[in-house]
């Protein structure tokens, strides 16, 4: 018998139903790059209008920075229950794991160099290709790592930000650049996008960007690997009680962290606390709250939109990012910097509800997202099964 990917049958709709949770989460942010100079701005002042700023408030305590640490630890645990797995079968998992996250990264050199330069697949495939060397490791061991490898660096950069920040508030805010962006993506020529992505692109992958970005995306993809060990999500029925201990505190400990910035001051540092942890903690007990509730089978079937969503999460992911630039910029709508935030907040959800529609539709006739079946095909080759792309 010859590795082949997971049947529909072996899926977890918990798991899914986190993903496509995490991806409206993802795309209620992402939406604020995609119309506007986010990384070069201080949101804070640049939003403007009460109901900007109530957008914008209930954006940054309840999703800012919470639903990518959601997806990064299901990323760990779906990697993880496909090593259980091979494990199981006595197969050699390694070299396709390899194969699958080379796969990926192509796909997100296209999707951060032609579509969108917020892109995270390049991250993740690259911290996916250092965990799948961990995965022998006792679960205690890879939380316990993860954790460490999470809050010692964030600390001493934490404490870098407001010895920063006392020196120059504005120490993080691209004027120019923003300008810059606002003009090539609402009005350029397709080269001058191109360049401008390829400036925005390395600006948030930068070396030291770089930096932060592992030690915050490995560590939590660790995190989640433990739990599948563990088999959290799995066993949520006899492991109510942890889960329902770990959503009350992380969720209560991890509000109070991400309203710092209006509790005392709205600077790049409480916002860098306010991100890394408090953003986490938050992704945590979301997914206690999803676990727990996934136990009923009628919310089950009420939220089934998302759990196919989550089925087909690159899918989904990508797509945001083609429809909203089609919309935000020149070659498309070219309204890239002139919507406000409650207008591209509804955007975000009516991309949402057509994507909810689009898999409700596609997953009458197929078993698998198109993007996921030839993610699958150039993985598996010839060991792809047709039965597992289309129904009977």
């Amino acid at each position: 018998m010859k590795l082949q990917p997971i049947s529909l049958r072996e899926r977890v709709d918990a798991i899914d139903l986190m993903r496509g949770f995490s991806l409206f989460g993802i795309l209620l942010i992402n939406m604020l790059a995609f119309h506007t100079p986010l990384t070069y701005i201080d949101p804070y002042k640049w939003f403007s209008g009460n109901m900007d700023q109530t957008i914008f408030t209930g954006l940054d305590i309840f999703v800012q920075a919470s639903f990518y640490p959601l997806f990064s630890m299901l990323f760990g645990y779906g990697l993880m229950m496909q090593f259980l797995r091979a494990e199981h079968y006595g197969q050699p998992f390694m070299p396709i794991a390899v194969k699958r996250l080379l796969v990926l990264l192509a796909f997100g050199i296209v999707h951060a160099f032609l579509i969108w330069y917020g892109d995270i697949l390049i991250t993740y495939a690259l911290m996916g290709l250092l965990l799948i060397g961990m995965f022998r490791l006792p679960p205690a061991w890879l939380l316990g790592l993860g954790v460490l490898l999470y809050t010692l660096p964030h600390v001493m950069f934490t404490v870098i930000m407001f010895l920063a920040v006392m020196v120059d508030p504005n120490i993080y805010i691209g004027y120019q650049e923003a300008e810059q962006s606002v003009a090539a993506y609402q009005s350029g020529t397709f080269a001058e996008i191109f360049s401008r992505r390829l400036t925005d692109w390395y600006y948030v992958n930068n070396p030291f960007s770089f930096i932060i970005l592992a030690v915050t995306i490995l560590p939590l993809m660790m995190v989640g690997a433990a739990a599948a060990k563990l088999r959290m999500i799995e066993q949520t029925a006899a492991k109510k009680k942890t889960w329902l201990v770990l959503g009350v505190v992380a969720l209560t400990a991890g509000l109070l962290l991400k309203m710092t910035p209006y509790l005392f001051d709205k600077n790049y540092a409480f916002q860098y606390v306010q991100e890394i942890f408090g953003g986490p903690l938050v992704a945590i007990g979301y997914a206690a709250i999803i676990a727990l509730l996934s136990l009923n089978v009628n919310f089950m079937k009420v939220l089934s939109p998302l759990v196919k969503a989550g089925r087909m999460s690159m899918t989904v992911y990508i797509t945001q990012s083609i429809i909203a630039t089609s919309i935000f910029y020149s070659f498309g709508l070219g309204l890239y910097g002139q919507v406000d935030l409650l207008t591209g907040t509804l955007i975000a959800l009516g991309i949402f509800v057509l994507q909810l529609i689009f898999a409700e539709l596609w997953f009458s006739k197929f078993n698998r997202g198109p993007i996921e079946m030839v993610w699958r095909r150039w993985t598996y080759g010839n060991n792809f099964e047709k039965s597992n792309n289309s129904k009977r």
